[in-house]
């Protein structure tokens, strides 16, 4: 290489290592000054001098830079052990600046004798063993982290029930498991599943529906009955399927306008059958984006005429004034005992008095309305008056509902009062209801009993779906209707189901209260379910901040002192807090599977930390967050905020935006692993085995969807199912794969690469030709940034 190339080198790496010092003195600096350790500016200091010394050409340079790498390590390392994941930010990118610093392009101009040039480029092995090292421990952590704590519990039923051989529910039945009694594919053969078919539905995005935040999801999973499996797309269209061949068999369109919905999902449609309709005894039970309830003929796709006015029934009725988009239900409706029961969500965190959070039931012949379930009346149960409307600002029940067909009650979960963020208007019924699980009886609404999981929920921590039941033995040989409730703060509540009181541990625990927003009044105390483990992630610490790089981390750890920040519960103030876990919790609105041979659940978890910034209405006018408004009955229409996650709160002092606490270069600034998968012991109430789920394959800095697959374990959005021979499927992971895992050791045994994020729940049937299928909706999630797509993918073995 020329002297003079030779040179250059030496003075390009001299500013690169000083600039790599000055970012560290800065970016210390700062953290110092906002109350964290002072050990980065030293670092600073010697990679400064190092870079002067590199530009004036002395040798010594490099010495120091090894002096300080070296430092660099043993505060690393005793600040996070050897956790790959927590040494990639520390010591990744000074450790690749190290090896450069060693290549004899470097080196050469430093110095005149050879001797002296293999010695200075002799730590060059160190720095490329402290890559292999991080990597390799990257690796070995994820394996520590895949935790078997005891056995897997013997089956402690003789045998599995013949019961309905299809998939008529979000949870195969009305009790919620999702668990399949079929058992052709086994962790012996599940290496060798194919994909057996693919239909693209072709309903993608539209124009403007891929601006910032807007949500466009196929979270379905298929209804299958008889060889037909039913599903309905984001726009809400209903398309049967040959169960077998993935053929189209008909499709409905409602022709809805969708242009006002900021929210376009569907997690399913309901299956009707009742023998005393003689013109449409079998039903396809779903509703439209703009708040209709349809019941279709589920052999022709047509609506049925004698249901409601010519197959639709308005959802808007008795509810005042309900803006485009404003009422929208995502998850599918409840059909038992000719009934259809369904709540619905209302576009939350808006104002107060929004439309009513009313659950209703629809007779399944005729579409007429059997019974309401409003909060606010008293009883709740009974039936409006000419010219009454329902209670309006309710929490409403947006999850999928499960049902008891035996004890004749329906599972409600119920969301927290809106505006989500600050509860000073609350009511008595509110307070009573928000983020509780109700159960009602289906023929009636009259309510059974309530048990609520957060007092004064100022968290968005509401009940996001049904809960699943199954028989707890109660260790005398006999067994207890049980519940198990999943909650977006990772506690695990059980219930009997019968009378709603707690079958496990449970607390008030003390949370703190201050600083809060003026008029509010905070609970001092919380549930806390000690008789179950606890799924929700340990309080951060600052030396838990992540980043791609020291610097993006070093900003991560700036923020987590300059924000407010005082465990799960910290109270929302004006200013910037950190909520984790925040409103799309640790389980969100798909729940957790049960196993009811062993008593086994099985949970996907996410850990993903948002920044809470309450601020005046004022300012957030000011800054065109949102803009000014006369309130409902002004005639003005309602104006909808600058993004999704800027929620008004019209009708309060505050407004609310709530963000995932990413770095800058859109790195979380939590440490991994960001997503687990949980088997747990319902009979111990013990974890049984704990696992990372998921790679960073198709989520990296800056939203990229680049091939690098590091096992840290990643975000889920998305539901498991269980197979009676040991398998759960799940492909809610946002790298873009459904995966099959052991059941009883947890260990992963297949996978299949998805067109886009399978943010559903799949499911598993027998065809008629006699193969068992695996069913899952590759759509991908706007909220998570997953690859949007529009297909179904089955599979199953040659």
């Amino acid at each position: 290489m020329p002297q003079t190339t030779s040179r250059l080198w030496a003075v390009v790496t001299g500013v690169l290592v000083a600039l790599v010092g000055l970012a560290y003195i800065i970016l210390g600096g700062w953290l110092a000054y906002v109350g964290g350790p002072v050990v980065f500016i030293l670092f600073g200091v010697g990679f400064l001098l190092s870079g002067v010394l590199l530009l004036r050409r002395r040798l010594s340079g490099v010495w120091l830079y090894l002096l300080v790498f070296l430092v660099c390590v043993g505060w690393s390392v005793w600040e996070v052990g050897l956790d790959g994941w927590q040494l990639i930010p520390r010591l990744l990118v000074v450790a690749v600046l190290g090896l450069w610093i060693s290549m004899p392009w470097v080196i050469r101009p430093l110095t005149f004798t050879l001797s002296a040039r293999r010695s200075a480029m002799a730590p060059g092995l160190l720095y490329v063993l402290t890559i292999a090292a991080i990597f390799v421990t990257g690796w070995h952590i994820s394996d520590t982290r895949f935790i078997h704590h005891q056995e897997f519990p013997a089956s402690r039923v003789a045998q599995m029930p013949p019961g309905d051989p299809d998939w008529k529910y979000y949870g195969r039945t009305a009790d919620g498991q999702r668990f399949s009694p079929l058992m052709q594919i086994t962790p012996q053969n599940v290496s060798q599943l194919k994909q057996a078919w693919r239909f693209d539905s072709g309903d993608v995005k539209r124009e403007g529906e891929d601006k910032a935040g807007r949500e466009f999801n196929l979270e379905v999973t298929p209804v299958k009955v008889g060889n037909v499996l039913y599903i309905c797309t984001p726009h809400r269209q209903v398309i049967a399927l040959n169960a077998t061949s993935g053929k189209p068999l008909w499709k409905f369109d409602p022709q809805s306008d969708t242009s006002a919905n900021e929210y376009l999902a569907c997690r399913g449609v309901a299956w009707s059958d009742d023998a005393t309709d003689s013109t449409c005894p079998q039903k396809i039970i779903t509703t439209t984006a703009d708040a209709r309830l349809v019941a279709l003929n589920a052999e022709t796709g047509k609506p049925c005429a004698s249901f409601g006015q010519q197959g639709f029934v308005s959802l808007t009725d008795h509810l005042g004034e309900v803006p485009p988009g404003f009422h929208f239900i995502t998850s599918q409706p409840l059909v038992m005992d000719g009934r259809i029961v369904l709540g619905g969500w209302i576009y939350d965190n808006q104002a107060t008095g929004e439309p009513s959070g009313v659950v209703r039931a629809y007779d399944t012949q005729s579409g007429r309305l059997a019974w309401a379930w409003d909060m606010g009346r008293n009883p709740a149960n009974s039936p409006l008056k000419p010219g009454e409307e329902y209670t309006r600002g309710t929490p409403n029940g947006w999850g999928t509902y499960t049902a008891d067909p035996e004890l004749g009650l329906v599972y409600i979960p119920i969301g927290n009062a809106t505006p989500d963020y600050y509860g000073a208007q609350r009511r008595p019924f509110d307070e009573t209801y928000s983020s509780a699980l109700v159960a009602l009886d289906i023929r009636t609404g009259e309510e059974r009993w309530h048990y609520q999981t957060v007092h004064h929920d100022v968290w968005d921590y509401d009940v996001p779906i049904g809960p699943t039941l199954f028989d707890l033995p109660d260790g005398n040989g006999g067994i207890t209707p049980a519940l198990v409730q999943t909650t977006k703060m990772g506690q695990l509540f059980v219930l009997d189901r019968r009378t709603g009181k707690p079958l496990t541990d449970v607390n008030e625990k003390p949370v703190p209260v201050t600083p809060s927003l003026p008029g509010e009044r905070l609970s001092p105390v919380q549930p806390d379910s000690v008789g179950m483990p606890n799924l929700s992630p340990a309080d951060l610490r600052d030396t838990d901040m992540w980043g791609a790089t020291p610097f993006d981390q070093l900003l991560c750890r700036i923020q987590f002192h300059q924000y407010r920040y005082q465990g799960q519960f910290t109270p929302p103030a004006e200013g910037t807090s950190i909520a984790y876990p925040a409103f799309d919790g640790v389980i969100d609105w798909y729940g957790a599977s049960v196993d009811p041979l062993h008593h086994v659940l099985i949970a996907n978890t996410s850990y993903i930390p948002f920044t809470m910034q309450i601020m005046k209405s004022e300012e957030a006018i000011q800054k065109g967050l949102m803009k000014k408004w006369a309130g409902w009955g002004s005639g003005q229409a309602y104006p909808k905020p600058k993004e999704f996650a800027v929620g008004p709160q019209y009708g309060t002092p505050w407004a609310a935006i709530v963000k995932p606490w990413l770095g800058v270069l859109d790195a979380p600034c939590n440490a991994p692993p960001w997503g687990k998968l949980y088997a747990i012991d319902l009979v111990s109430k013990k974890i049984i085995w704990e696992r990372p789920a998921g790679t960073t394959r198709d989520m990296n800095i800056f939203g990229t969807h680049i091939n690098a697959p590091l096992p840290t374990g990643i975000f889920m959005m998305g539901g498991n199912v269980i197979t009676q021979s040991g398998l759960i499927f799940t492909g809610a992971t946002a790298d873009d794969y459904l995966r099959a895992f052991d059941e009883a050791s947890g260990k992963e045994l297949w996978r299949a690469r998805l067109p886009a994020g399978g943010q559903a729940t799949p499911m598993t049937y027998q065809g008629e030709d006699g193969k068992q299928y695996v069913v899952i909706a590759a759509g991908g999630h706007g909220g998570l940034g997953t690859r949007s797509g529009d297909s179904l993918m089955a599979y199953a073995l040659p």
